[in-house]
């Protein structure tokens, strides 16, 4: 998959661009299905499956206050859209310059000048250009005279709106099933691993501690059941943390905690791909630290029963 960044210009590909554009956060089923139309307008019509997305998410500059957190990083986003058979993805560095910059001369510029659209793809909703003055309306205005079609979608279905914000709320209610459902897939968080107290390896359940940045997405704090993946590409079955230790402080930072069941070895600055499975309870003090090992062994057991429900093939996203 060709990946175009604000950098490289033109694309060297000079066929048409059948393109979605969008932040894609997540990519669930919504997202899903916009790519799957891109593959039909391509086959009927001819043309490079392209998406132009942004990054940062556009808001993190228009309304940092309210920006939404993040359900998946950049990386993860590409790698999906390359599973999902996109052959060229512009990124879109947005910053003050672009959120000045008209609707009409993003698609002079970007659209035509650097993707030479045939058909775009957008949200109903989709909004865009200096003080998003830019809709469907003026994109279709604006293919009549540049010579592109555009195609609006409504990516609703499920047990609600397929959207990035049903993910959100879904995890902030420790919701799994929700998420899942909306997603097509286990809520999967990638992360680098760092050197924690070494407390778990203390109690004999080492874990691995995982750095995930301020504008992360995280699911509601306490104990769950999940799958992880290791350098190597193998899936594991994972007792997973998040919380703030109150076993051991008052006060804690949020921390997501990793035991990798049945791994043995260095995970230090290596990253993992968490994806969260079941909720077992929230997180909790415990009158002795005896209490607690027994308690993170039914953790660890529970955790080894549903991990075999666990299937990556499931999902081209999961790898």
């Amino acid at each position: 998959m060709q990946v175009i960044r604000d950098e490289d210009g033109l694309s060297a590909d000079t066929l048409a661009s059948v393109t979605a554009i969008g932040v894609f956060d997540g990519l669930h089923r919504g997202h899903q299905e916009v790519v799957a139309q891109l593959h039909d307008i391509a086959s009927a019509q001819g043309g490079t499956v392209s998406v132009l997305t942004f990054d940062p998410h556009p808001a993190s500059i228009l309304n940092p206050e309210r920006a939404p957190r993040l359900l998946m990083t950049l990386a993860q986003r590409l790698e999906g859209l390359e599973r999902l058979g996109v052959s060229r993805v512009r990124v879109v560095t947005f910053n003050e310059a672009l959120a000045r910059e008209s609707a009409a001369d993003f698609i002079e510029r970007v659209l035509v000048g650097e993707l030479r659209v045939s058909d775009v793809v957008v949200g109903e909703d989709f909004r865009f250009g200096h003080n998003r003055a830019g809709d469907v309306a003026l994109l279709e205005a604006e293919g009549s005279r540049l010579g592109f079609r555009v195609h609006p979608t409504a990516m609703a279905g499920g047990v609600e709106r397929w959207s990035s914000t049903g993910v959100r709320r879904a995890l902030e209610q420790g919701d799994l099933l929700v998420a899942s459902e909306i997603l097509g897939r286990p809520f999967t968080l990638r992360a680098v691993v760092e050197r924690g107290d070494a407390r778990g390896r203390d109690l004999g359940y080492p874990t691995a501690n995982l750095v995930t940045p301020a504008q992360q997405q995280l699911p509601m704090m306490g104990i769950y059941a999940g799958a992880a993946r290791t350098s190597d590409g193998v899936w594991r079955p994972a007792a997973v943390s998040v919380g703030t230790r109150p076993q051991f402080y008052e006060s804690g930072a949020l921390v997501v905690e990793v035991h990798l069941a049945q791994f043995t070895g260095d995970l230090y600055d290596t990253v993992l791909d968490v994806a969260f499975l079941s909720r077992l309870r929230g997180e909790a003090t415990f009158d002795s630290l005896d209490d607690l090992v027994v308690q993170m062994a039914r953790d660890v057991t529970k955790t080894l029963e549903i991990f075999p429900e666990f299937s990556p093939d499931s999902s081209p996203l999961l790898g």
